[in-house]
């Protein structure tokens, strides 16, 4: 019983409250795997990596 209440307030929160801040991750992470792509794309053509891990 708990377990439940605890995943519908969690479903509450991600679709109403949430509603805006999740909004703004979703802007945020478009524009981390922007930025990534263009990375990639400018390195691969020096035949280098762009990344360090």
């Amino acid at each position: 019983m708990v377990v439940a209440i605890i995943v519908l307030i969690a479903l509450l929160v991600l679709f109403g409250g949430g509603g805006f801040a999740m909004n703004i991750l979703w802007w945020i992470l478009i524009a981390a795997i922007v930025l990534w792509l263009i990375g990639f794309f400018v390195r691969a053509g020096e035949g280098r990596r762009w990344y360090y891990w």
